[in-house]
């Protein structure tokens, strides 16, 4: 049972709706994204070392070029995290969700882009109510600004990029895979590098550290941190942080496993069934408004997501994959 797609899918679900809130609660006393994202980077690196002390996993042998290929996936992991902060800083959860829906159009197009992948018309037809619902829900959203819509598109975009290479990296070589190595995707596509789920997030995490502790440098984060920090700074706050970045580093592992396990699609499925609880509960414990149109939007989306997972797993089930 522990080791089985539906126990991983329903412990990310988990895992993935409560550190949205825990972040979204967090943000609003330490609006500081990139530090935020250096401290869940900071608390993987550590739990990879021990995790590597206590003998879970042997990491693999890499080359040269497999490992500059990693350090390209790890600026992508930490943008994608740093955006993700940075546009829930900005926006509500409600509409940061509803947005985040849409990811399946994303993996859908790059798939195609990418690897030529052709996906039925009930899919494609799937996702129009999305489209509309997305429009809808955030008709009229007082609470966002242009800036928070554009991070929160990028972001949902950079979600489906990293979902889609998460897999491919953990994906073992096959000879129907080596058309990339003659073309231009090489440049794109990360090779398949058959990594072990806490390999690949022991490898990320420090150099997503690293490059997020820039970010913030760069921005002039650091300086305000260095003053809240005087300012505000307690025992309660750092357990609190701490806390934040331990389950963080908990998503990641149990994000790769599920991954690996489920692919892509199916971790795009689970996140958009996680947004409904996501709405409902920020809707209450943030004492937000929501229009009837913008209600409207919200269940058109998810409603959406629903006949999308259900075309998912009847294909998926009449490949023999599931």
């Amino acid at each position: 049972f522990f080791h089985s797609q539906p126990f991983w899918l329903v412990l990310y679900f988990c895992f993935n709706l409560g550190l949205t809130l825990y972040n979204k609660g967090v943000l609003i006393h330490f609006p500081f994204a990139y530090t935020l994202t250096a401290i869940h980077a900071l608390c993987g690196t550590i739990g990879g070392v021990f995790l590597l002390k206590a003998g879970i996993y042997t990491p693999a042998k890499l080359s040269t070029a497999d490992n500059l290929a990693l350090v390209a996936f790890s600026v992508l992991y930490s943008i994608n995290i740093a955006v993700s902060n940075l546009s829930l800083e900005m926006v509500t959860i409600p509409f940061h969700q509803v947005v985040r829906a849409a990811t399946p159009i994303f993996t859908i197009f790059l798939s195609m882009v990418l690897f030529g992948s052709r996906s039925s018309g009930q899919k494609v037809a799937s996702l129009i109510p999305v489209v509309v619902g997305v429009g809808l829900a955030t008709y009229g959203d007082y609470y966002c600004t242009t800036a928070g819509l554009v991070l929160t598109v990028l972001g949902t975009f950079l979600a489906a990029v990293k979902t889609i290479f998460t897999s491919i990296l953990q994906s073992s070589p096959s000879l129907s895979h080596q058309h990339h190595s003659n073309s231009l995707l090489r440049f794109v596509v990360p090779p398949r590098l058959h990594l072990h789920p806490l390999d690949l997030l022991a490898r990320m995490a420090p150099l997503a550290f690293v490059e997020c502790v820039v970010l913030a440098h760069i921005s002039g984060e650091l300086d305000r941190v260095r003053l809240w920090s005087v300012q505000e700074m307690t025992p309660w706050t750092a357990t609190v942080l701490s806390l934040n970045g331990v389950i963080a580093f908990g998503l990641n592992i149990i994000s790769f496993t599920a991954n690996k396990k489920a692919g892509p699609l199916s971790m795009t499925v689970a996140a958009n069934v996680k947004q409904v609880l996501s709405i409902i509960l920020a809707v209450l414990i943030f004492d937000l408004s929501i229009s009837f149109t913008n209600a409207a939007g919200i269940l058109l989306t998810l409603a959406g997501g629903a006949w999308y997972a259900a075309v998912e797993y009847r294909e998926r089930r009449a490949k023999g994959k599931i």
